[in-house]
């Protein structure tokens, strides 16, 4: 069994999302606050959750199915008492485009109640690469709108040898999320603000481009902090996920990724 893959199926629940204008006016109330300082209002409720809680579906490769990343979101939506339904089709290797054409992410797609669909590939550094993800994550948009989802691109790395290239993979999914006006996800705008803190974090798995446990909390911080417009000060350094695993980082290294999450959320983030 592939050690990356995770897949949870929920029963469909009806939702309620809210406007753009109100996210947009939500989220600038949620930065306002965290930006202050750790307040503890700023861990107030900014977006309003629907009956039985927000549902994503999270679309990748092995970037998104390390560590269980979904459910590290879950387990910390979780601990703070919110409900969040998460649905995975990711593959190791794939891209967007082989995405679409391998039709499991279409049929979840189309299974629709979802508030969000997350959308990730590689680095997409290169200037082929960037219209790459660019054309397919229009592509894909449109197919989630048409299901009554909004689109979010997850901002990824660089591997450790390509680090000349993180401006350019952020570029590019920056321009991602703003061609299809989604909800961009800075996971790596999160591990630069967490390196500008302590350089020596290791944020890289073995592999020098997969996330080490480290590395999938930060991000699993940034989206929990993008999907319900909060601040992740104070969320738990150790999660049990429902599949039995459990993802724990030293609580020092947990409370600076929280502030790096933050700053990235209110200095790259797209609500």
């Amino acid at each position: 069994m592939n050690p990356y893959i995770q897949k949870e199926v929920r029963p469909v629940n009806w939702i309620r999302r809210m406007s753009l204008p109100l996210a947009l006016l939500s989220f600038a109330l949620f930065m306002l606050l965290a930006s202050s300082g750790p307040a503890e209002a700023a861990v107030e409720a900014a977006r309003p959750i629907p009956p039985g809680g927000l549902r994503v579906l999270f679309l990748g490769n092995s970037l998104t199915q390390a560590n269980d990343l979904p459910l590290a979101v879950k387990a910390l939506a979780e601990a703070a008492g919110q409900e969040l339904t998460v649905e995975t089709v990711a593959f190791p290797n794939a891209n967007l485009e082989d995405l679409w054409y391998e039709g499991s992410a279409l049929a979840a797609i189309d299974q629709g109640d979802w508030d969000f669909v997350v959308m990730q590939q590689g680095p997409s550094s290169l200037p082929e690469s960037r219209e790459h993800l660019r054309k397919w994550v229009k592509k894909f948009s449109r197919r989630i709108r048409a299901a009554g989802a909004r689109p979010a691109v997850y901002m990824v790395w660089p591997s450790v040898d390509r680090l000349a290239f993180f401006d350019a993979v952020v570029e590019s999914y920056t321009l991602a999320a703003e061609d299809v006006r989604g909800l961009l996800i800075p996971g790596g705008e999160t591990w630069r603000a967490a390196w500008r803190r302590d350089p020596d974090l290791e944020l890289y798995g073995p592999d020098g481009f997969h996330p080490s446990i480290a590395g999938t909390y930060a991000v699993a911080l940034s989206m929990y902090g993008m999907f319900y417009l909060r601040s992740t000060q104070g969320l738990p350094n150790r999660l049990e996920l429902e599949n039995g695993e459990v993802l724990h980082v030293r609580r020092p290294v947990a409370r600076l990724l929280q502030q790096a999450a933050d700053e990235a959320n209110r200095n790259s983030g797209r609500p």
